[in-house]
Protein backbone atom coordinates (compact mmCIF):
# COMPACT_ATOMS: atom_id res chain seq x y z
CA UNK A 1 0.00 0.00 0.00
CA UNK A 2 1.30 3.42 -0.91
CA UNK A 3 1.41 6.35 1.47
CA UNK A 4 1.61 10.07 0.83
CA UNK A 5 4.64 12.09 1.92
CA UNK A 6 4.57 15.86 2.12
CA UNK A 7 7.69 17.99 2.42
CA UNK A 8 7.31 21.58 3.56
CA UNK A 9 9.63 24.57 3.40
CA UNK A 10 11.48 23.48 0.25
CA UNK A 11 13.32 26.47 -1.22
CA UNK A 12 11.95 27.60 -4.59
CA UNK A 13 15.28 27.08 -6.35
CA UNK A 14 15.36 23.45 -5.16
CA UNK A 15 11.77 22.88 -6.30
CA UNK A 16 12.55 24.45 -9.67
CA UNK A 17 15.69 22.35 -10.14
CA UNK A 18 13.78 19.16 -9.31
CA UNK A 19 11.03 20.13 -11.74
CA UNK A 20 13.64 20.73 -14.49
CA UNK A 21 15.33 17.39 -13.85
CA UNK A 22 11.99 15.59 -13.92
CA UNK A 23 10.98 17.32 -17.17
CA UNK A 24 14.34 16.49 -18.79
CA UNK A 25 13.61 12.82 -18.08
CA UNK A 26 10.04 13.07 -19.31
CA UNK A 27 8.67 12.50 -15.80
CA UNK A 28 6.35 14.34 -13.51
CA UNK A 29 7.91 15.80 -10.39
CA UNK A 30 6.05 13.16 -8.38
CA UNK A 31 7.38 10.28 -10.48
CA UNK A 32 10.91 11.69 -10.37
CA UNK A 33 10.88 12.09 -6.58
CA UNK A 34 9.32 8.65 -6.05
CA UNK A 35 12.08 7.05 -8.16
CA UNK A 36 14.69 9.04 -6.23
CA UNK A 37 13.32 7.79 -2.89
CA UNK A 38 13.16 4.21 -4.16
CA UNK A 39 16.80 4.36 -5.34
CA UNK A 40 17.85 5.69 -1.96
CA UNK A 41 15.98 2.87 -0.22
CA UNK A 42 17.61 0.20 -2.43
CA UNK A 43 21.07 1.69 -1.93
CA UNK A 44 20.66 1.62 1.86
CA UNK A 45 19.29 -1.94 1.78
CA UNK A 46 22.22 -3.04 -0.39
CA UNK A 47 24.70 -1.34 1.94
CA UNK A 48 23.29 -3.28 4.90
CA UNK A 49 23.46 -6.53 2.95
CA UNK A 50 27.09 -5.97 2.01
CA UNK A 51 27.99 -5.03 5.59
CA UNK A 52 26.33 -8.22 6.85
CA UNK A 53 28.53 -10.28 4.51
CA UNK A 54 31.82 -8.71 5.60
CA UNK A 55 33.93 -11.32 7.29
CA UNK A 56 31.70 -14.21 6.28
CA UNK A 57 33.18 -14.90 2.88
CA UNK A 58 36.60 -14.67 1.37
CA UNK A 59 38.00 -14.84 -2.12
CA UNK A 60 40.19 -17.78 -1.08
CA UNK A 61 37.38 -20.35 -0.93
CA UNK A 62 37.75 -23.69 -2.69
CA UNK A 63 34.89 -25.30 -4.66
CA UNK A 64 33.66 -27.38 -1.71
CA UNK A 65 33.50 -24.30 0.52
CA UNK A 66 31.56 -22.42 -2.16
CA UNK A 67 29.04 -25.27 -2.46
CA UNK A 68 28.68 -25.44 1.34
CA UNK A 69 28.12 -21.68 1.55
CA UNK A 70 25.46 -21.78 -1.17
CA UNK A 71 23.67 -24.68 0.51
CA UNK A 72 23.77 -22.95 3.88
CA UNK A 73 22.29 -19.82 2.32
CA UNK A 74 19.51 -21.78 0.65
CA UNK A 75 18.66 -23.62 3.87
CA UNK A 76 18.52 -20.33 5.77
CA UNK A 77 16.02 -19.00 3.21
CA UNK A 78 13.66 -21.93 3.75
Amino acid sequence: MSVAIQIKDVPEEVRDAIARRAASRGQSTQAYLRALLEREFRAERNRHLIESLVGRRTLAMDADEVVAEIRAGREADE
